[in-house]
């Protein structure tokens, strides 16, 4: 976790939403970390998350992430919670829970509807208070 959170500030840096994300294979070994380039990239879908999961399956050479786990600062929306799902991710790890955009433990819920085809073990908390902390920071600084 503590490389998404460098993922995260680097985002931070860069004027995007402080959120980052990793990938880890099977044997430890990090296989793609990502922060959020939605501005950078003029592109809506390039959450941390989803470059994460390319950056990961391009290097595999394949489509699935099966025995991977994901480390992300922030609790997935449903667009990142799909994509995790497809990659058929193992584990997903999230610091910070977001009550208004997230789609695990808030919203859809998207890994307990019954068109979910793979549903990873979720594991909250990790890393929140830091999470939080570059979130709140980041926009109070835009209001």
């Amino acid at each position: 976790m503590e490389l998404a959170l460098s993922e995260a500030e680097r985002a931070r840096d860069l004027g995007e939403v402080p959120v980052g994300a990793v990938i880890v294979g099977a044997g430890g070994e990090v296989l793609a970390s990502a922060g959020n380039r939605t501005l950078a990239l003029r592109d809506p879908t390039a959450h941390a998350e989803l470059l994460a999961i390319r950056a990961a399956c391009d290097k595999l050479g394949g489509e699935r992430l099966n025995d991977c786990d994901l480390y992300v600062t922030l609790e997935p929306c449903a667009m990142c919670a799909a994509a995790i799902s497809f990659a058929r991710i193992r584990r997903l790890y999230f610091g910070a829970a977001d009550p208004k955009g997230g789609a695990v433990e808030h919203g859809p819920r998207f890994f307990a509807q019954p068109t979910c085809h793979h549903a990873p073990e979720v594991i909250g908390g990790l890393g929140e208070t830091k999470a939080k902390d570059l979130l709140k920071t980041f926009f109070a600084g835009r209001r």
